[in-house]
């Protein structure tokens, strides 16, 4: 278990007693609010060279990285982890390279600390604006994907937070590695390397303790499957960032172009189906539907996706491709595999209202060549990420600019839809005077 500058190994860690394990949580959060103080005024250039040399540490420790997540992708074999889940755990080198382009893409970002925005003259003289701050302490807690630690480490630095980390005990040793080989290039920058906190202790216990941390810990940001954000929502004081899962929803207007509906669908279930923002409904305007539905469904069959599919779209595929007839529920789920639900709408006006109904705040996206039905579409859809002719996978932190992503909100309060180092800032008033008194 990561504490401050001690460690021991997780065998030591597995048998820590309740009592112990509330100690040692205990600990990482006083640490953790130690480091977020110095960092909420370390100056922009510390911050950028010490996410270089993190970047640097994981560059240099790529073949521990590999040696380290064997370990992990072994044992969940040996579990019997589905496909999908072990395709989350998995640090390919594509990912390795991703995680390393992130640090270099948030040390290159402008820092949100200490911006002064809103500045107004008030009719006395007072200038009156807003200026950003840390938030504090970040507890992170998340499943599978390794590479959330490194995101989440960088943002939080970036925005003069201090990060606490709780990752999936199927990624133990992946975590572990990440974790080392950062904090490693927080000492190379002489920043206090207590800025980065591993939980190392399997048990689930240490969740409950990190949970209880009020008052040393300002937020929380679960990232995983919704029982687990469930269970921190149900379990904490401290406020939580909350997306319980992603129905993300593709429509295919009347108008849409063929080649580009195929290609924005297919990329959007099967380029990687395992993860929140991948299509799960494909909505079809009645009048495309005969033109482009046999179109798209080869298109999906063809890689592996099975189909479940409303009474129209059966009748219009006939034998044509295998489906099997959708339910209510199928509308509902968040499959995270390559299965998808399919519905013919008679018009946009039913498409909005069945993602409203059945949609989950996360990402939608409409194919159309209509400028007049792409805005109804961004103004009236209330997800937290609208897109228009492209696949619902752009809604990702690391594509939309932000560097790396922390998470994703589907509450509107603080932050809605992917959150970068911007999101984890709060504003305070700054009022600038030349000696004026309130009458």
């Amino acid at each position: 278990m990561t504490v401050g500058r001690t460690s021991t190994g997780p065998a030591a860690a597995a048998h820590l007693g309740a009592s112990e394990i509330a100690a040692a949580l205990r600990a990482i959060g006083v640490e953790a609010k130690a480091a977020s103080r110095s960092l909420a005024i370390l100056p922009s250039a510390r911050k950028d060279r010490a996410l270089r040399a993190m970047a640097a540490a994981i560059e240099a420790g790529r073949a521990d990285l590999r040696r380290e997540n064997e370990r992990d992708l072994e044992a969940g074999r040996a579990a019997g982890l589905e496909p999908a889940l072990l395709d989350r755990l998995r640090l390919s080198e594509r990912v390795v390279d991703q995680m390393i382009a992130g640090l270099h893409q948030v040390a290159a970002l402008a820092d949100p600390v200490g911006a002064i925005s809103e500045l107004q003259v008030r009719p006395n003289g007072l200038r009156v604006g807003k200026m950003r701050i840390p938030l504090g302490v970040i507890g992170i807690i998340y499943e599978s994907r390794p590479n959330v630690t490194a995101d989440a480490a960088a943002l939080c630095l970036k925005a003069g937070n201090a990060v606490i980390l709780r990752g999936g005990s199927e990624a133990i040793h992946s975590n572990r590695a990440i974790a080392t080989l950062l904090r490693a290039g927080l000492v190379d920058a002489a920043v206090d390397p207590a800025a980065i906190q591993l939980v190392g202790v399997v048990d689930r216990r240490a969740v409950l303790e990190l949970l209880r941390l009020e008052g040393l810990v300002d937020l929380v940001i679960p990232r995983g499957g919704e029982s687990l954000i469930r269970f921190v929502v149900e379990n904490t004081r401290i406020p939580v960032i909350q997306h319980y899962k992603g129905v993300c929803h593709t429509y295919v207007d009347r108008d849409a172009e063929a080649a580009k509906a195929v290609a924005i669908t297919v990329n959007g279930k099967a380029q990687r189906p395992s993860v929140c923002n991948a299509t799960e409904t494909l909505l079809v305007h009645r009048e495309a539907a005969p033109r482009l539905l046999p179109e798209l469904a080869l298109a999906l069959h063809e890689r592996g996706v099975e189909l479940r599919v409303c009474a129209e779209s059966a009748a219009l595929l006939g034998g044509s491709v295998p489906h099997r007839e959708a339910t209510e529920d199928d509308y509902r789920a968040e499959f995270l595999d390559l299965i998808l639900a399919v519905r013919v709408v008679a018009s946009l006006d039913a498409a909005i209202e069945h993602i409203q109904r059945y949609g989950s705040d996360h990402t939608e996206t409409i194919v159309t060549e209509s400028y007049t039905r792409a805005m109804r579409f961004l103004r009236e859809v209330g997800s937290s990420t609208v897109l228009v002719n492209a696949s619902t996978r752009f809604a990702d932190g690391y594509e939309l600019g932000l560097g790396a992503e922390i998470g994703i909100s589907t509450t509107k309060l603080h932050a809605y839809g992917p959150m970068g180092a911007r999101e984890l800032t709060a504003e305070k008033f700054v009022v600038f005077g030349d000696g004026q008194i309130r009458d």
